[in-house]
């Protein structure tokens, strides 16, 4: 922290300085409001989830299997791995669109396409076709999942920002849970529904999005950088302050973004794809966007997100109900993880538990390896029993830090100007790698099982000592500050002192005995 900054309650003073103690999530009826428009934005997660956990269980159930001819290998991969080839093809136009008409209408044009490959994907006659609208749902996802978590982090109450921004990627397996115990159900009926139906509950989260998405809030930001500064303002004071357009915060925030964004304008009058890797701080914010999103998907978890059928079937689990039954508790046991670590993140810190998730992830998958092992060579059932706890324990250690900080700790470390860019790499980083994963992993596992495991024991290693030496802490700060961060400390300090001098205001007063009495837990949430 740069010489002279001042603490509030351990945190950088910053906005921390202007928060009113009796403005909580729970009694502010304007706060609680935004935050339940939040969770239409943070479904789009849960879309993502459904569709890896659908595919994940239709593996093991018969009457996909005989409609779809039994898809082994790479055509399986395929079917696995096209979603993802949809992704990319709308990599090149989901920042561009996000910048130029806004985070809201993005996520309502991602969610219409995804609504209409829903409805063909359920309607699939042949296994083209079942391609095509599974291509045309990640082409739809990928202009949704561009806006969604940005507009999350952006229309936030400060205080809350980073645990609801890290809830986005946590709620991926609520759509996984609604998938497995779907499928689990399905499996009873003895026709296509069994199939159709899972198929038509992905549209869920997209209907919701296209009907009520107008109600939401559009980014204060966008309509900063547009000149709609009024705008910006009103929709400031009306979530963060009960509409006080003179509230010491609202101002606070307004001067900071107004801030942020005439200073990218300043610096650079074209921001393209460019930028990321010209000036030392982007390089900085690069150097770790794209290798996280590499090892979120490269950690090991890729075998189990779309390949434990055939983990559990390599260790003689192979009655369907059982699998899909594991399956089905094991994305419970995720979403629990990931929540909880979510709302952690301000207390804990993000390099602490990126460095604790890795830690965890090696430890555990070098004994379900070894676990692995031993069945194959006696058959020990023991062995196979153990090999499914430290799957479980695996997953908790990868839900501690990239379930629920991928995403937050990329668009919070990213300046206004480059966010859309920047979060597009990342994701598009993430759909090489599942592509890769989802080609590979199924090859690899029926030519040398077990064996396989070790290339991820070796690669877990190599990600504990980038993660170690490249992470860097964020907690505490405004979302312009923490961008600034990687910039120098000395532009940080300098933003918020220019801010506050800018807004004219002064830190809300102390809340005197009977606000206490009113709001007994007011200094807790200063602590999120």
């Amino acid at each position: 922290m740069g010489a002279g900054a001042v603490t509030v309650n351990g945190h950088h003073e910053g906005f921390w300085q202007f928060v009113d103690p009796s403005r909580t999530w729970y009694n502010n009826r304007r706060i609680i409001a935004l935050n339940g428009w939040i969770v239409l934005l943070l479904i789009t997660s849960s879309n993502n989830g459904y569709d890896g956990s659908m595919m994940n269980t239709l593996q093991a159930e018969s009457q996909w299997k005989d409609y779809f001819n039994n898809p082994q290998g790479s055509k399986l991969g395929l079917l696995n791995a096209i979603q993802n080839i949809g992704a990319l093809a709308g990599y090149p136009f989901a920042p561009y669109l996000s910048d130029g008409i806004g985070r809201r209408p993005t996520v309502a044009f991602g969610a219409f396409i995804m609504c209409i490959a829903v409805a063909i994907q359920t309607a699939a006659h042949s296994t083209g076709m079942f391609i095509g609208a599974r291509f045309l749902i990640g082409f739809g996802l990928t202009f949704a999942a561009n806006a969604a978590p940005m507009l999350v982090t952006e229309i936030s109450y400060p205080v809350y920002r980073a645990p609801l921004t890290s809830l986005y990627n946590s709620l991926w397996y609520s759509g996984a849970i609604v998938a497995a115990w779907t499928t689990f159900g399905t499996e009873y009926i003895h026709n296509t529904w069994a199939w159709r139906i899972p198929s038509l509950f992905q549209g869920i989260p997209a209907i919701l999005q296209v009907l009520f998405i107008w109600f939401l809030p559009e980014s204060p930001r966008f309509l900063v950088s547009k000149g709609r500064d009024a705008q910006a303002i009103k929709t400031l004071a009306y979530y963060h302050a009960d509409g006080n357009e003179e509230d010491p915060l609202v101002q606070f925030e307004y001067q900071e973004i107004k801030a942020q964004i005439d200073f990218d304008k300043a610096v650079a009058s074209k921001v393209g794809y460019k930028s990321l890797f010209t000036t030392p701080g982007n390089r900085r914010r690069m150097a770790i966007i794209i290798p996280i999103a590499f090892f979120s998907q490269w950690s090991g978890n890729g075998l189990i997100s779309y390949y434990l059928t055939k983990i559990l079937t390599s260790i003689g689990i192979t009655n369907t109900t059982i699998q899909l039954l594991i399956n089905g508790i094991l994305q419970i046991w995720n979403l629990a993880w990931a929540c909880g670590a979510s709302f952690a993140v301000e207390r804990a810190g993000r390099r602490l538990l990126f460095i604790s998730s890795v830690v965890g992830m090696l430890t555990f998958f070098i004994f379900w390896t070894i676990c692995s092992a031993v069945f194959a060579e006696n058959g020990n059932t023991q062995a196979a029993h153990a090999v499914i706890a430290f799957i479980f324990l695996f997953y908790a250690a990868y839900d501690l830090a990239f379930t629920p900080l991928i995403v937050s700790y990329t668009v919070e470390i990213l300046p206004y100007s480059v966010r859309a860019k920047g979060f597009n790499i990342f994701n598009f980083t993430i759909s090489v790698a599942l592509i890769f994963n989802q080609y590979v992993n199924p090859i690899a596992l029926e030519a040398i099982n077990w064996k396989y495991y070790i290339v991820y024991i070796a690669w877990l290693c190599f990600e504990l000592a980038y993660v170690y030496f490249t992470i860097i802490e964020t907690r505490g700060l405004s979302l312009e500050e923490t961008a600034a961060l990687f910039d120098g400390e000395g532009k940080r300090d300098e933003m918020a002192a220019n801010a506050a001098e800018a807004s004219k205001v002064s830190p809300p007063s102390p809340i005197n005995e009977k606000d206490s009495a009113e709001f007994p837990e007011h200094s807790e949430h200063l602590d999120v």
